[in-house]
Protein backbone atom coordinates (compact mmCIF):
# COMPACT_ATOMS: atom_id res chain seq x y z
CA UNK A 1 0.00 0.00 0.00
CA UNK A 2 1.36 3.71 -1.07
CA UNK A 3 0.82 6.88 0.76
CA UNK A 4 -1.53 7.98 -2.41
CA UNK A 5 -4.25 5.08 -0.77
CA UNK A 6 -6.14 7.14 1.82
CA UNK A 7 -9.50 5.66 4.20
CA UNK A 8 -12.22 7.61 3.18
CA UNK A 9 -14.79 8.69 6.17
CA UNK A 10 -18.28 8.57 5.29
CA UNK A 11 -20.75 10.75 6.33
CA UNK A 12 -23.09 8.12 7.11
CA UNK A 13 -21.28 6.05 9.84
CA UNK A 14 -21.84 2.90 11.44
CA UNK A 15 -24.13 4.42 14.33
CA UNK A 16 -26.06 6.08 12.03
CA UNK A 17 -26.89 2.82 10.10
CA UNK A 18 -27.68 0.69 13.44
CA UNK A 19 -29.83 3.01 14.41
CA UNK A 20 -31.51 2.87 11.35
CA UNK A 21 -31.49 -1.13 11.52
CA UNK A 22 -32.73 -1.02 14.83
CA UNK A 23 -30.36 -3.29 15.96
CA UNK A 24 -26.05 -3.16 16.63
CA UNK A 25 -23.76 -4.73 13.99
CA UNK A 26 -21.71 -8.41 14.65
CA UNK A 27 -19.73 -10.51 13.06
CA UNK A 28 -21.01 -14.11 14.36
CA UNK A 29 -18.19 -16.51 13.72
CA UNK A 30 -19.37 -20.15 13.23
CA UNK A 31 -16.23 -22.63 13.87
CA UNK A 32 -15.90 -26.57 13.52
CA UNK A 33 -15.40 -29.45 11.51
CA UNK A 34 -16.59 -30.46 7.88
CA UNK A 35 -19.89 -31.69 8.54
CA UNK A 36 -20.70 -29.61 12.12
CA UNK A 37 -23.40 -27.48 11.15
CA UNK A 38 -22.01 -24.59 10.28
CA UNK A 39 -23.49 -23.05 7.74
CA UNK A 40 -26.98 -25.08 8.68
CA UNK A 41 -27.14 -23.04 11.98
CA UNK A 42 -25.92 -19.85 10.73
CA UNK A 43 -28.53 -19.87 8.16
CA UNK A 44 -31.38 -20.97 10.65
CA UNK A 45 -30.20 -18.04 12.79
CA UNK A 46 -30.20 -15.89 9.80
CA UNK A 47 -33.93 -16.64 9.00
CA UNK A 48 -34.88 -15.89 12.66
CA UNK A 49 -33.19 -12.86 12.37
CA UNK A 50 -34.73 -11.73 9.24
CA UNK A 51 -38.15 -12.39 9.97
CA UNK A 52 -37.39 -9.82 13.06
CA UNK A 53 -36.67 -7.36 10.61
CA UNK A 54 -32.45 -7.58 11.06
CA UNK A 55 -30.12 -6.66 8.20
CA UNK A 56 -28.09 -10.09 7.79
CA UNK A 57 -25.81 -12.34 5.39
CA UNK A 58 -24.35 -14.97 5.77
CA UNK A 59 -20.66 -15.75 4.65
CA UNK A 60 -20.09 -19.44 3.68
CA UNK A 61 -16.97 -20.95 3.17
CA UNK A 62 -17.76 -23.03 -0.24
CA UNK A 63 -19.95 -20.26 -1.75
CA UNK A 64 -16.74 -17.16 -0.67
CA UNK A 65 -14.69 -19.65 -3.20
CA UNK A 66 -17.03 -19.60 -6.01
CA UNK A 67 -16.15 -15.82 -6.73
CA UNK A 68 -14.30 -13.83 -4.21
CA UNK A 69 -11.39 -16.49 -3.77
CA UNK A 70 -11.71 -18.20 -6.56
CA UNK A 71 -8.43 -17.90 -7.35
CA UNK A 72 -7.16 -19.69 -4.06
CA UNK A 73 -6.18 -23.17 -3.83
CA UNK A 74 -6.00 -25.51 -0.36
CA UNK A 75 -2.33 -24.60 0.42
CA UNK A 76 -1.45 -23.53 4.16
CA UNK A 77 -0.85 -20.06 2.12
CA UNK A 78 -3.98 -20.18 0.45
CA UNK A 79 -5.93 -21.25 3.35
CA UNK A 80 -4.42 -18.01 5.30
CA UNK A 81 -5.44 -16.00 2.41
CA UNK A 82 -8.93 -17.14 1.96
CA UNK A 83 -9.66 -16.53 5.72
CA UNK A 84 -7.95 -12.88 5.89
CA UNK A 85 -9.91 -11.63 2.71
CA UNK A 86 -13.41 -13.08 4.33
CA UNK A 87 -12.04 -11.32 7.76
CA UNK A 88 -11.74 -7.97 5.47
CA UNK A 89 -14.83 -8.38 3.71
CA UNK A 90 -16.55 -9.20 7.26
CA UNK A 91 -15.39 -5.92 8.67
CA UNK A 92 -16.80 -4.04 5.44
CA UNK A 93 -20.44 -5.45 6.44
CA UNK A 94 -20.10 -4.67 9.77
CA UNK A 95 -18.93 -1.10 8.94
CA UNK A 96 -22.30 -1.57 7.33
CA UNK A 97 -24.46 -2.28 10.69
CA UNK A 98 -24.81 -6.16 9.59
CA UNK A 99 -25.10 -8.74 11.16
CA UNK A 100 -22.41 -11.02 9.73
CA UNK A 101 -22.77 -14.46 9.80
CA UNK A 102 -19.61 -16.35 9.17
CA UNK A 103 -19.19 -19.90 8.67
CA UNK A 104 -15.78 -21.35 8.04
CA UNK A 105 -14.25 -24.15 9.71
CA UNK A 106 -11.04 -21.79 10.45
CA UNK A 107 -9.07 -24.97 12.17
CA UNK A 108 -6.26 -22.96 13.60
CA UNK A 109 -6.36 -20.68 16.68
CA UNK A 110 -3.70 -17.92 15.08
CA UNK A 111 -6.16 -17.53 12.22
CA UNK A 112 -9.17 -16.93 14.03
CA UNK A 113 -7.27 -14.88 16.72
CA UNK A 114 -6.21 -12.80 13.35
CA UNK A 115 -9.79 -12.20 12.05
CA UNK A 116 -10.95 -11.26 16.04
CA UNK A 117 -7.95 -8.35 15.49
CA UNK A 118 -9.37 -6.83 12.26
CA UNK A 119 -12.80 -6.14 14.35
CA UNK A 120 -13.79 -3.35 17.12
CA UNK A 121 -13.48 -5.30 20.49
CA UNK A 122 -16.68 -6.77 21.01
CA UNK A 123 -17.73 -7.33 17.80
CA UNK A 124 -16.38 -10.34 16.51
CA UNK A 125 -18.51 -13.65 18.41
CA UNK A 126 -16.81 -17.03 18.08
CA UNK A 127 -19.16 -19.80 18.20
CA UNK A 128 -17.83 -23.35 18.11
CA UNK A 129 -19.89 -26.23 16.34
CA UNK A 130 -18.36 -29.12 18.50
CA UNK A 131 -19.62 -32.15 16.72
CA UNK A 132 -16.71 -34.86 17.24
CA UNK A 133 -15.56 -35.97 14.36
CA UNK A 134 -16.85 -39.69 14.62
CA UNK A 135 -21.00 -37.29 14.16
CA UNK A 136 -19.00 -35.29 11.22
CA UNK A 137 -18.10 -38.66 9.24
CA UNK A 138 -21.03 -40.21 10.04
CA UNK A 139 -22.92 -37.54 8.33
CA UNK A 140 -20.22 -36.61 5.31
CA UNK A 141 -22.95 -34.64 3.16
CA UNK A 142 -20.17 -34.02 0.44
CA UNK A 143 -18.64 -37.47 0.53
CA UNK A 144 -15.21 -35.52 1.89
CA UNK A 145 -14.40 -37.52 4.66
CA UNK A 146 -14.36 -40.33 2.55
CA UNK A 147 -12.55 -39.08 -0.11
CA UNK A 148 -9.65 -37.68 2.66
CA UNK A 149 -9.94 -41.99 4.18
CA UNK A 150 -9.07 -42.69 0.69
CA UNK A 151 -5.93 -39.98 0.17
CA UNK A 152 -8.26 -38.21 -2.89
CA UNK A 153 -7.83 -35.18 -0.24
CA UNK A 154 -4.77 -34.45 1.38
CA UNK A 155 -4.04 -32.10 4.68
CA UNK A 156 -7.97 -33.00 5.47
CA UNK A 157 -9.28 -30.97 8.75
CA UNK A 158 -10.20 -33.63 11.46
CA UNK A 159 -8.18 -36.58 9.61
CA UNK A 160 -4.56 -35.59 8.44
CA UNK A 161 -4.51 -32.20 9.61
CA UNK A 162 -4.95 -30.88 12.85
CA UNK A 163 -8.41 -28.88 14.45
CA UNK A 164 -7.42 -26.41 17.33
CA UNK A 165 -10.86 -26.38 19.58
CA UNK A 166 -11.61 -22.92 20.66
CA UNK A 167 -10.66 -22.61 24.73
CA UNK A 168 -12.77 -19.52 25.17
CA UNK A 169 -15.55 -19.20 22.44
CA UNK A 170 -18.45 -16.94 23.07
CA UNK A 171 -20.58 -19.99 22.85
CA UNK A 172 -20.32 -23.43 22.66
CA UNK A 173 -22.54 -25.72 21.25
CA UNK A 174 -22.61 -29.30 21.07
CA UNK A 175 -23.93 -29.45 17.34
CA UNK A 176 -23.67 -33.86 17.09
CA UNK A 177 -26.59 -33.91 20.21
CA UNK A 178 -28.38 -30.97 20.55
CA UNK A 179 -31.20 -30.19 18.01
CA UNK A 180 -31.09 -27.12 15.40
CA UNK A 181 -34.07 -25.19 16.95
CA UNK A 182 -32.29 -25.44 20.16
CA UNK A 183 -28.78 -24.51 18.81
CA UNK A 184 -30.52 -21.12 17.15
CA UNK A 185 -32.57 -20.77 20.45
CA UNK A 186 -28.73 -20.39 21.99
CA UNK A 187 -27.67 -17.97 19.51
CA UNK A 188 -30.13 -15.68 18.86
CA UNK A 189 -29.82 -15.56 23.40
CA UNK A 190 -25.88 -14.84 23.08
CA UNK A 191 -26.41 -12.17 20.76
CA UNK A 192 -29.48 -10.49 22.85
CA UNK A 193 -27.14 -10.66 26.01
CA UNK A 194 -24.60 -9.03 24.11
CA UNK A 195 -26.67 -6.34 22.99
CA UNK A 196 -27.15 -7.04 19.34
CA UNK A 197 -30.28 -7.32 19.42
CA UNK A 198 -33.09 -6.41 21.78
CA UNK A 199 -36.19 -8.35 20.91
CA UNK A 200 -37.31 -11.41 22.67
CA UNK A 201 -37.36 -14.78 21.39
CA UNK A 202 -40.60 -16.25 19.88
CA UNK A 203 -41.81 -18.71 22.00
CA UNK A 204 -39.89 -17.40 24.97
CA UNK A 205 -36.22 -17.65 26.50
CA UNK A 206 -34.19 -20.86 25.55
CA UNK A 207 -33.79 -23.26 28.85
Amino acid sequence: MTDNVVWHHATVTRQRREELHGHKGSVVWFTGLSGSGKSTLAHAVEEMLYLHGCRTFVLDGDNVRHGLNRDLGFSIEDRDENLRRVGETAKLFLEAGTIVLAAFISPLKRERAMIRTLMPHGDFLEIHCGAPVEVCEQRDPKGLYRKARSGEIKEFTGVSSPYEVPLKPDLAINTGEVSLDVSVQQVIQMLKCRGVIGFNFPDGEPS
